[in-house]
């Protein structure tokens, strides 16, 4: 009987472009206000890619350091799984372009499609990876560069978003560790029924086009709360655990109200929440990956906590982690 494997969080990286854009800076270019975007947002600034910075630079970026964090040399990498929503190209994914950049030439890459909850997606796809044995490490990132399919003349959407990537390196070891590391448990959901709520209103298929993201935004926040208390209490019950059992909440930085909400609902102190989106804005697959670096970078984030992922995406797509630091 083969042994039992779990995925471990090794090290994390992010990456962020060079360029600032602050709530004022949008005068003139839509309607709107530093006081208007901080009510109903809790968005300060955002970064936006300029000349030369893309999702696979991003990505790239994000995975070294996460390399570098946990010690590792991208030769030990054997698995890349890159979610992202805005790739470089259509194909070939943008996954294999990151893995080609970073000098590997072995093993496999891919990328994972589901919006803002892409990182769980893929962290949940490279975990079922390495328990069956077909990978020993791998790179799970979360890279975008919303800015490019944004209507700059839709102030309901532009202010919302920025770009970046974060980046997550797993490795699968023998169950049985005294710590308990790992990825405990994953819920993940999706239901396509709401697909036309947020979307991209374009593609190869279907116009040639790229598109813009286009957003029912009151529908969005309607659905957002229930859904997310959804997977998190499927989660604590798979768990057996509560609210009061969780060291740190990371939730996708989409809404300050939003994340606040949530909160609120499951019961989790407002103490233990890892919030980012008043500098990053909503980074869709990058947002959690992004947060979590953060948080693992400044000291909050200590091995052996216990912390819980979530996130809800165009589709609708939702979905939670919880791991074991």
């Amino acid at each position: 009987m083969s042994e039992k494997i779990v995925s471990v969080v090794r090290g994390t990286g992010s990456a962020l472009p060079a360029r600032i854009m602050r709530n004022q800076d949008f005068a003139g270019v839509v309607e709107t206000s530093d006081e208007w975007i901080r009510q109903r947002t809790g968005i300060e600034q955002r970064h936006i890619a300029g000349e030369g910075e893309t999702t696979v630079s991003l990505a790239e970026a994000a995975a070294r350091r996460a390399l570098e964090a946990a010690g590792l040399v991208a030769a030990d990498i054997d698995l890349i799984v890159l979610a992202t929503a805005t790739p470089d190209n259509t194909f070939p994914a943008s996954a294999v372009h990151v893995q080609h950049r970073l000098g590997i030439s072995s093993g496999f890459a891919f990328d994972v499609h589901a919006v803002c909850s892409g990182f769980l997606y893929a962290l949940t796809t490279a975990d079922m990876y390495l328990k069956c044995g077909q990978a020993k490490r791998a790179l799970v990132i979360g890279a975008e560069t919303f800015s490019r399919i944004l209507d700059w003349e839709d102030r309901s959407t532009c202010v919302l978003f920025g770009d970046g990537a974060g980046a997550v390196v797993l490795e699968g070891v023998p169950e049985g560790d005294p710590s308990g590391r790992g990825i405990l448990v994953a819920k993940l959901r999706s239901d396509g029924a709401h697909k036309d709520k947020l979307f991209v209103d374009g593609g190869p298929s279907t116009t040639g086009t790229v598109g813009h993201l286009r957003m029912q935004g009151r529908e969005v926040f309607k659905h957002a709360v229930g859904m997310i208390t959804d997977v998190i209490e499927a989660c604590f019950e798979a768990a057996q655990i509560g609210p009061d059992d969780i060291d740190w909440f990371v939730p996708h930085q989409a809404n300050r109200r939003i994340i606040d909400a949530s909160a609120k609902k499951l019961g989790i102190d407002i103490d233990k929440v890892v919030v980012t989106v008043d500098r990053h804005g909503n980074t869709s697959a990058a947002s959690i990956p992004l947060a979590v670096d953060t948080a693992v970078r400044d000291g909050r984030i200590k091995p052996g906590d216990l912390v819980l992922l979530e996130a809800m995406g165009g589709g609708f797509t939702w979905g939670a982690v919880l791991v074991r630091w």
